[in-house]
């Protein structure tokens, strides 16, 4: 089975190429926590700027040098590798004298901030994170992809799982591990495939909405996720007030994010998105056999402060700023065509 990651884009082909990631200064990311640290406890608290390492790599390095179990080290998500970040840890030092953190050097880690705090910091509990994006080798229609920065500023993109969700092998690792033909699997390893799988079809069903363009409006049967939560609530016939509501960005559409029980919408989005999944029961079935429940996920992603400056003919640098659980490269692909260097 093949799996094309060529999703529809929401304002037609993008005008401008380029590419991104010539050097790792060149895709910074800046996690916004959301929460002050308590500022005591028995956790270290640290913010720390990375290059070309990735977090779990971090996570051990502060491990061995703190003398304590990788389970003591905690993080709030994964940040790209081949990157500049910053983002924060902690380190639970009960019992425990505190190391000399900015001693550790290893890999280039520099500690920004020391702090404490009374709890471990756990995945997920983060507000978002804020990009600094240089694209370099620029070609195409400036003008054009001016008009497309203005509509995805105020109208946002689909909320695909990026790339980085499949990775190079994680889905046909998925389908193995679902027919059996891939038997014992570690738990890491099985998430990954799980979550794989799941992101699939829930791109499926957005890609769907995309192409018969009511991602970003109300459907009979829809189901609503109020903006910023996860709080939904399904709807019948959209009425001017749901309609009303969508536009002003308060609420949007969501799609299914497979799993066991019934789904959440009805009428015409029901049909909708059992009609996109017919043609994958392996997955849909895998799901529900691990456990997994039927959630939701928005269609519809807001880059915030979404802002754009020309560095010279050739370069253009982008920022902006997205909730936890979504990816910078579905905004990147619909303003350019872009390569990767790194």
């Amino acid at each position: 089975m093949s799996f094309s990651l060529d999703w529809p884009h929401a304002y037609g082909e993008p005008p401008l190429r380029g590419v991104v990631r010539s050097t790792p200064e060149d895709f910074q990311v800046d996690e916004v926590l959301g929460f002050e640290a308590d500022g005591d406890g028995t956790h270290a608290f640290l913010k720390i700027r990375k290059k070309n390492a990735n977090t779990e790599w971090v996570a051990k390095q502060l491990a061995r040098y703190a003398g304590v179990r990788q389970v003591d080290v905690g993080y709030a998500g994964l940040k790209d590798r081949r990157a500049v970040t910053t983002q924060w840890f902690s380190v639970d030092l009960a019992g425990r004298v505190e190391p000399d953190w900015p001693a550790l050097k290893e890999g280039g880690i520099e500690f920004i901030e020391i702090t404490r705090h009374r709890r471990k910091l756990k995945r997920g509990a983060l507000q978002g994170n804020r990009f600094k994006i240089v694209v370099r080798e620029v070609d195409g229609d400036l003008e054009s992809f001016k008009n497309h920065l203005s509509q995805v500023a105020s109208g946002g993109v689909p909320n695909y799982f990026g790339e980085q969700r499949f990775g190079f092998s994680n889905l046909e690792k998925a389908t193995a591990m679902f027919s059996g033909q891939l038997k014992k699997v570690r738990r890491p390893e099985k998430s990954m495939y799980l979550s794989a799988a799941r992101s699939w079809l829930f791109n499926k069903i957005l890609a769907a909405r995309v192409q018969s363009d009511s991602w970003n409006r109300a459907l009979p049967g829809d189901v609503m996720m109020l903006s910023g939560t996860q709080s939904i609530f399904p709807i019948e016939m959209p009425d001017s007030e749901i309609e009303q509501r969508v536009c002003d960005l308060d609420i949007h559409p969501s799609g299914a994010m497979w799993g066991a029980g019934e789904l959440a919408s009805s009428m015409e989005v029901e049909v909708l998105e059992k009609r996109v999944v017919e043609g994958e029961a392996l997955f849909c079935d895998g799901l529900k056999r691990v456990g997994l429940k039927q959630q939701r996920r928005s269609l519809r992603l807001m880059p915030l402060d979404l802002q754009f400056k020309q560095l010279d003919q050739q370069s253009i640098e982008l920022q902006f700023e997205l909730p936890a659980g979504s990816y910078a490269t579905v905004v990147l692909r619909e303003l350019l065509a872009y390569s990767a260097s790194l």
